[in-house]
């Protein structure tokens, strides 16, 4: 028998295969680089590449823009059920409720062949924005705002949580914070979906799981915690003294240091840029040299680099996005690698089962109940 290798965390184990994405020479989805697909490429065609494995052609994506804006209008008994949630339901909460709660009125559901889990894969990349804007808007008093065919799904986002026309750079800047969110190999959320996936359960079911999975503040939730670092640091004045003192009591400063990238996210290189320039446009000029200057003092004193969450939060920030949309934000990328990697498990099936590491005591002889103590 094979000695056992126990790692915590699963941390270095290799726990199945994938032609989703790898993380080796730099993240790439489908072998194409993340950095050139955030340069040259809409989310829809990089949505499009994730679940169906190429580059759509001009009429390919065409028809896929068709079916998206097909699939977002949702029967008015759904937003009527987001009306009944309690007003103080967060709403992480409700994504993972609304994932579970399209499945009753997808004609699909019940059917995980490959064709059916793309049609509502498709389906849950249009349907699961609409549900977070219109929840978003009820909590806020608002009336849900529809989407608009003519927009593009970065775009729509937008429109339907302010009900303005955004500027091309906002389009822009959404647009590649859900590239780089799309997908990410065996993350804790996509494992979770996987797992599921290989009991042969459905799609809906197994995107419920990963939601759940990304809630935590160690994986989603992590750019909502970034956003109050910077709250609490302030202003770029404040930064240096800030950053200094919290390494010297030990604080952990959430957005830095990855499990896998050990030298730098390069999701986060990319989206710095980005940020800069929406700052500059935005007026939030200090912000951007806070972030450096914190930045500058953890990369010297912990030699930890930024990831994604870093420059994610800033730029959700100058879009004027409150924090409670942060990580819905995620799942409204994640849900096509989600999607993807369930597909991909259930194409070849093989239950995820591993073994554990018992701690507990050795073997003991029951004692009759009348002779215990």
């Amino acid at each position: 028998m094979s000695e056992e290798i126990y790692r915590p965390g699963l941390e270095g184990v290799v726990a199945g295969e994938t032609a989703v994405s790898t993380l080796a020479g730099g993240l790439q989805y489908r072998g194409y680089a993340v950095e050139e697909l955030a340069g040259d490429a809409t989310f829809e065609e990089v949505a499009f590449l994730i679940l169906h494995g190429e580059l759509p052609t001009a009429a390919e994506l065409d028809a896929f823009r068709a079916r998206l804006v097909e699939a977002q209008s949702l029967d008015p008994a759904i937003v009527g059920l987001l009306r009944l949630l309690p007003a103080q339901a967060p709403l992480m909460d409700v994504m993972r409720t609304a994932a579970s709660l399209l499945a009753h009125w997808d004609s699909d559901a019940a059917d995980s062949r490959h064709a059916a889990n793309l049609r509502k894969a498709e389906r849950l990349v249009a349907q699961l924005p609409v549900v977070m804007a219109a929840r978003q808007r009820l909590t806020a008093g608002k009336e849900p705002v529809p989407p608009d065919g003519r927009l593009s799904l970065a775009a729509n986002v937008l429109w339907m949580l302010n009900r303005e026309v955004p500027s091309p750079q906002a389009v822009k800047a959404m647009d590649v914070s859900l590239i780089l969110y799309a997908e990410h190999e065996f993350n804790a959320s996509t494992f979770t979906a996987r797992v599921v996936a290989s009991t042969l359960s459905d799609l809906h079911s197994a995107v419920t799981a990963a939601i759940g999975a990304l809630k935590g503040p160690l994986h989603g939730g992590a750019n909502e915690r970034v956003m109050e670092v910077l709250a609490e640091v302030g202003s770029s004045a404040n930064a240096d003294r800030w950053v200094r003192e919290a390494l010297a009591a030990k604080r952990r400063i959430m957005g830095f240091g990855h499990r896998v990238y050990k030298s730098g996210d390069p999701r986060a290189v990319y989206l710095k840029t980005l940020c800069g320039e929406l700052a500059r446009e935005t007026g939030h000029e200090d912000m951007e040299r806070m972030a450096e200057v914190i930045e500058t003092v953890v990369r010297q004193e912990k030699s930890l680099p930024p990831n994604l969450d870093w420059p994610s939060a800033r730029l959700y920030h100058y879009l004027g996005l409150p924090v409670e949309l942060y990580t819905p934000l995620f799942v409204i990328s994640r849900v096509t690698g989600w999607s993807a990697h369930v597909i991909e498990q259930l194409d070849n099936n093989r239950l995820i089962r591993p073994r554990s590491r018992y701690t507990g005591p050795a073997h003991r002889p029951l004692v009759p109940l009348a002779k215990r103590g």
